[in-house]
């Protein structure tokens, strides 16, 4: 399965010739490369996967797949991953 997880861009700049970003995942920062996304701006959601912003969404929107995803992880700890595997 491929994931891509909302976070919102802090800074953007230039490094070896491409648009790159610092994402804010809820406090953990992480480098993105932002070309697939030229029209993005500081303070955007984009949805990254494998280091790169693949789309750009709405605050709203980015929070709500942030909650889902955070209720998949507590689903996670108190089944175990055995259970969610074998499912």
């Amino acid at each position: 399965m491929c994931l891509g997880v909302p976070g919102k861009i802090t800074t953007i700049y230039e490094s070896e010739g491409l648009r790159m970003g610092r994402i804010d995942f809820g406090g953990t920062l992480r480098e993105a490369c932002l070309a697939y996304v030229p029209e993005a701006t500081i303070g955007d959601y984009a949805v990254i996967h494998v280091g790169f912003a693949i789309s750009l969404l709405s605050e709203d929107e980015a929070q709500a797949t942030l909650a889902t995803l955070r209720e998949m992880a507590d689903l996670e700890e108190e089944l175990g991953p055995e259970a969610i595997a074998d499912s």
